[in-house]
């Protein structure tokens, strides 16, 4: 700023006539209070320097070689400082302080993010936690010094573009000529004014296998892979592009029924972050746990205790929904380019990158050619000037001055002039002359001309590559793969999030009350009718006498109106919650009868059952959890012109329709009473379940593997690869691990044959039959040696094997085993029968030669349900006579 911004109005007021000390300044009239100040011109000019500044200087990397300045800054003094050892981390901020303008508090701390990144730096000491949080030691303590992988990437001086530092006592790279993307291989987060750049770290091998695809034209995606581990969902990435998100996930296990645990982290938190989160989630009565204990060393270990009878399978969902057991995460591709801020794609980053590190390759060779082809002319120019003996000649040694001995040595190799690849200058003579008489008596004529058909074979070379840039750019990400791949597995599992609701999975810690008879609903009426256990982010779905209802959210204590008929905890999208009702529209109008469920409505906004004619009301209700269909009783008002004023009506034959329908009309006389007959059954059937392998999850949408239609007592059977089974109902709630090879519908009289190499039986394979029992609990039909291995399973009635043998058995003709004749049923745990002894190459399933005989129906009576009718063994005229007296009381 001016130094005049510092000066007093009284000083600003005496300044001598005709000077300006700002043009937007004008004195004002020392009486006047309300002195305006113009700011346009601070504004235009000084923010938006310091805002480029900030941007080109300190926050936003630079996509030639992905590094901040100050980063660039610290690897520069590295390389000069290298000799091999590790340095303290005091020398080298000390050192980088030369050409970084700024304190050393942030060189240090950058220093310490290099180095926890694991790429271009080694570390020596403790320099600090990116799992824990822990910050690293003083720089005094620590050591650090470039790794092998900076060394062959990121420098070469003769390529470097330099520029004086700030105070112009030294130079520094303008970028460094990293032959890699390094911006994308690191990551970076910088906030600078008016934006901000957020790129996330890529895996190293699927860096170098994009690099190679697009120099071959072809496609190629790249996804983050973060060194704390988790799943992510990349559906909505966007290649990197500003506006798009990815969803990270911690890696939960389950320990037992009562413990989880955390074994990964999401991106950009810690363990003490994750640990407070699910302890405040806990607080706020979102999930049900006893305690969080962090055993975190060397990998993340985070136990997490829940209370008796909390579903494990739902606090993993609420785990991921209210704490940071999952974040997401924007990112922000803003890069410098061609000193302007820019934001690209992270394919646009990586072609970029590669494209500069051709040019790179392409400079190297260019300058590896041409010192070459200097060091092959001088080569032989020493060779001709030393076996001509052109040193001894008789003029040379009685010229009268050095330039005469060099116009006579320029004489004598004009001969030769045709011999080398450029012109004979006098720098060239002169460093002729300079050669020592011991060069000359040690001289080899043979191991010249080696030497210089090495050189003429390396340039050959070096001009072949640079025919073929591309191909030898391939070879170099290929070089870079094979030699750092192994140290760069891929830590983050891609996968398909489903959406979490966190209404379905947060505990329902508050319990619901109501006031019917003066219309109140809330948590905190005590005192009053327990209606229902629910949850602070619930609703509440009431429906009245005059056939309103409405949904409105839990609350402490809410009015929500008079004669209330029904209120329940309402779920959202539940097609399988159907209401059954009978209403008389008007005062003395039709009754009509409707079956409706209530998917998603408006909040706190009224709807109506009936037709909305004054003085409706509901004449029978019921709310059905599965879409069960009574049976109902209709007593109809004495009238001597109807012959029946009783009879029965089904709901099961009244079809489903929307909320806002009419209805069926059930009688168009006055009705006096309709009653409950008999109880039905579900009238939706069995629940049709699909199992999605991308997320691991069952669901009701169609999505995935069809596993059938299952009734509320049915289960299902999980068989993995590793020979574990177990059974779990059909809840979408329940989690499932990698390694399915089998899940389908429980039927524990279905016969299984297994064949197994058996490792407590010298690996001879064995057969056995069996059954799956049901069991919550993980067993494994393999047996307890962990190195058995499965060969075939399947669940044919009469299986058909091959045996083919191998090795020195080879010679034998395959042995065709009937499966249900070599061995019986038995447990799952029972040990088999040896199929053979002899070597075996292959076991082959055969098709059956016969299939099992269909199972005659058998016509059993089925239960009579339960008859709830009041008047059940009263006549007809019993129930006249009594609904006359009570008419005539009235």
């Amino acid at each position: 700023m001016s130094e005049d911004f510092d000066k007093t109005q009284e000083e600003q007021d005496n300044l001598p006539e005709g000077r300006e000390e700002h043009s937007d300044y004008k004195p004002a009239d020392k009486k006047d209070e309300n002195v305006k100040h113009q700011l346009s011109g601070m504004y235009q000019n000084w923010f938006l320097d310091y805002a480029s500044y900030v941007i080109l200087e300190r926050a936003v990397p630079h996509i030639m070689d992905g590094l901040k300045p100050v980063q660039r800054r610290i690897l520069h003094s590295m390389r000069r400082m290298e000799d091999g050892r590790y340095n303290k981390v005091a020398n080298i901020v000390g050192h980088t302080m030369q050409f970084h303008p700024h304190g050393d508090a942030s060189i240090g701390d950058a220093l310490v993010q290099l180095g926890q990144k694991d790429l271009l730096i080694d570390c020596q000491g403790n320099w600090g936690n990116i799992l824990t949080g822990d910050s690293a030691a003083a720089p005094r303590y620590i050591e650090a010094r470039l790794s092998r992988f900076a060394l062959d990437v990121v420098f070469n001086p003769k390529t470097t573009e330099w520029k004086l530092s700030y105070d112009g006592r030294n130079r520094e790279p303008v970028t460094l000529p990293v032959k890699f993307p390094l911006l994308l291989a690191q990551g970076v987060e910088g906030i600078a004014v008016g934006l901000s750049s957020k790129i996330l770290p890529h895996n190293f091998n699927e860096l170098c296998d994009a690099a190679i695809s697009y120099l071959h034209g072809e496609d190629f995606r790249l996804y983050p892979d973060f060194q704390t581990g988790g799943s992510i969902d990349v559906s909505k990435y966007n290649d990197g592009e500003r506006g798009g998100t990815v969803r990270v996930r911690s890696k939960i296990e389950k320990i037992d029924n009562k413990t989880l645990a955390v074994r990964e982290i999401p991106y950009g938190k810690t363990v003490a972050s994750v640990c407070d989160s699910i302890v405040k989630a806990s607080e706020k009565g979102k999930i049900k746990i006893r305690k969080v204990e962090d055993l975190t060393s060397g990998s993340v270990e985070i136990l997490v205790h829940l209370t008796p009878g909390t579903s494990s399978d739902k606090t993993i969902d609420a785990l991921y929904a209210f704490t940071d057991c999952e974040v997401s995460i924007s990112p922000n591709c803003c890069v410098i380019d061609e000193r302007k801020p820019h934001f690209l794609t992270v394919s646009d980053v990586l072609r970029k990158s590669v494209d500069n590190t051709r040019d790179l390759l392409r400079r190297e060779l260019e300058i590896h050619r041409d010192e070459v082809r200097e060091s092959l002319h001088f080569a032989s120019l020493e060779k001709i000037f030393i076996e001509e003996r052109i040193y001894k000649d008789k003029e040379f040694e009685q010229a009268r001055d050095m330039d005469a001995a060099c116009e006579h040595i320029d004489l004598r190799l004009t001969p030769y002039y045709p011999q080398f690849i450029r012109e004979v200058t006098k720098d060239d003579i002169l460093r002729l002359m300079e050669i020592k008489m011991a060069r000359i008596l040690k001289f080899n004529s043979d191991k010249a001309e080696e030497q210089i058909a090495r050189m003429k074979a390396d340039i050959e070379e070096t001009e072949r590559h640079l025919a073929n840039l591309v191909e030898y750019t391939v070879d170099w990400f290929r070089m870079l793969k094979e030699k750092y791949g192994k140290n760069f597995p891929r830590r983050t599992e891609l996968r398909n999030f489903d959406t979490i609701d966190s209404t379905k999975v947060i505990e329902a810690n508050e319990k619901l009350y109501i006031n019917r008879e003066e219309g109140f609903i809330g948590t905190s009426l005590k005192k009053d009718e327990f209606l229902a256990n629910c949850s602070n982010l619930d609703d509440v779905i009431l429906f009245f006498r005059d056939g309103r209802y409405l949904i409105t959210p839990v609350a402490d204590k809410k009015f929500v109106g008079k004669n209330i008929l029904y209120a329940n905890v309402f779920k959202k999208n539940d097609k399988r919650t159907i209401y059954n009702v009978c209403y008389r529209d008007g005062k003395n109008g039709t009754t009509y009868i409707k079956r409706f469920a209530v998917t998603s409505i408006i909040r706190d906004r009224e709807y109506d059952v009936t037709q909305g004619t004054p003085e409706s009301k509901i004449t029978y209700f019921s709310a059905n959890p599965n879409g069960e269909a009574e049976i109902i009783k209709v007593t109809l008002k004495p009238n001597p012109r109807i012959r029946k004023i009783i009879f029965e009506e089904d709901f099961s034959q009244i079809g489903i329709k929307g909320r806002q329908a009419i209805g069926n009309i059930l009688t168009r006389n006055p009705v006096h009473k309709i009653t409950l007959k008999q109880r039905g059954g579900s009238t939706l059937g069995g629940r049709k379940v699909w199992f999605d392998r991308d997320v691991l999850r069952l669901n009701y949408d169609g999505r995935g593997e069809y596993l059938g239609e299952y009734q509320s007592d049915e289960l299902i059977l999980v068989v993995l690869n590793n020979g574990e089974f177990y059974t779990t109902n059909f809840d979408v709630n329940n989690h499932y691990e990698d390694g399915i090879r089998i899940m389908e519908k429980f039927d524990p009289n279905k016969v299984w044959t297994a064949v197994l190499y058996d490792a407590d039986q010298q690996n001879y394979p064995y057969i056995k039959r069996f059954c799956f029992e049901s069991s919550s609990r993980k067993q494994n039909y393999l047996g307890d040696n962990r190195n058995s291995k499965l060969i075939l399973l399947t669940d044919e009635c009469y299986p058909r094997l091959e045996v083919v043998f191998g090795g020195h058995d080879s010679f034998r003709d395959p042995m065709i085993v009937e499966a249900d004749e070599f061995i019986a049923v038995k447990g799952f745990k029972a040990k088999g029968k040896r199929l053979t002894t002899y070597a075996i190459d292959t076991i082959n399933e055969l098709e059956p030669t016969r299939q099992p005989e269909p199972q005659p129906a058998t016509d059993e009576p089925e239960e009579e349900p339960e008859n709830l009718d009041p008047d059940q063994d009263k006549s007809e005229g019993d129930i006249l006579d009594e609904l006359t007296g009570q008419m005539k009381l009235f």
